[in-house]
């Protein structure tokens, strides 16, 4: 059985004795991320934000170059690779792992030849050419569920069975993957929180992460930092969230989320330190 998760320069265990959760600091380089409000967009803002995300302890550096909230508008090649590469080339070889957030096959190719390990697909390596663009190589391949794209995918989403919805889905699309030629220890999946999701369907799938390692059987990410979704619950601005990110982060872990996706570092690693300590 599939016990580690072939991760770029880094190999992570998922399964059996010692397995330890892997905090993702966020990293986006854009001027209309839903939380971070684009501060971090210019390299200076950047790298300083990188290295103090290395001093709290993060695991991996997620970097974006495009907004993905809901609504937000799609953004050029050049735009993206412009925002995204430097930064890559800039933190690479800082210490932590590094993953870039894209959907775009030639931000992939470009990313993958920097030596990334990690390209984190929210729309789950389904545009044309994305499966072909990561191929060769050792990075990590996150998988993701997204009902609709970012402009539409809040405006009305439905499901029958959100749970069996998005297990199906991510078992197709890992599949792809597979009958490409892809070693399965590069893969892992995402269920989405917030990308198509209404809140109940969110906590019903935060309820089944362990369920969906099982039926997948592959290390799961979860990603619900500062989202609509903690803050539905707590009554809490997105800049007013990180108790509540905090406490979905280890809802997840309890449940065997390998990766936390996180904006706020520091306080996520500390709690995970306590948790651990206590198992």
């Amino acid at each position: 059985m599939q016990s580690t998760l072939q991760f770029g320069r880094y190999n992570y265990a998922w399964r059996g004795e010692g397995v330890r959760a892997r905090v993702m600091g966020i990293l986006n380089v854009t001027p209309d991320s839903f939380s971070d409000g684009g501060q971090y967009q210019s390299l200076e803002f950047a790298l300083s934000h990188a290295e103090q995300m290395i001093l709290d302890g993060v695991d991996i550096i997620d970097i974006g170059g495009e907004s993905t909230r809901p609504g937000s508008p799609p953004v050029s090649l050049d735009d993206e690779l412009q925002r995204v590469m430097p930064v890559v080339y800039a933190v690479r070889d800082m210490g932590p792992a590094i993953s870039v957030d894209t959907y775009k096959p030639q931000v992939m190719r470009e990313a993958i030849i920097a030596g990334v390990d990690m390209i984190n697909d929210v729309n789950g390596f389904r545009a044309p050419g994305a499966i072909d663009a990561v191929r060769d190589g050792d990075c990590a391949l996150c998988i993701m569920h997204m009902q609709s794209d970012p402009q539409h995918m809040q405006l009305a989403p439905s499901y029958a069975d959100v749970v069996g919805e998005v297990i199906a889905f991510l078992r197709a699309r890992a599949q792809a993957l597979l009958d490409a030629g892809i070693d399965p220890r590069r893969l892992c999946i995402d269920p989405g929180f917030g990308f198509g999701k209404t809140v109940e369907h969110n906590y019903a799938l935060l309820k089944a992460t362990g369920r969906l390692i099982d039926e997948l059987n592959l290390p799961l990410l979860a990603g619900l930092s500062r989202k609509s979704m903690v803050g539905a619950i707590t009554g809490k601005p997105v800049e007013q969230r990180m108790a509540g990110s905090v406490g979905g982060a280890l809802a997840a872990v309890a449940q065997g989320a390998l990766i936390v996706r996180v904006h706020d570092v520091a306080e996520t690693v500390d709690a995970l330190k306590v948790w651990h300590a206590a198992q």
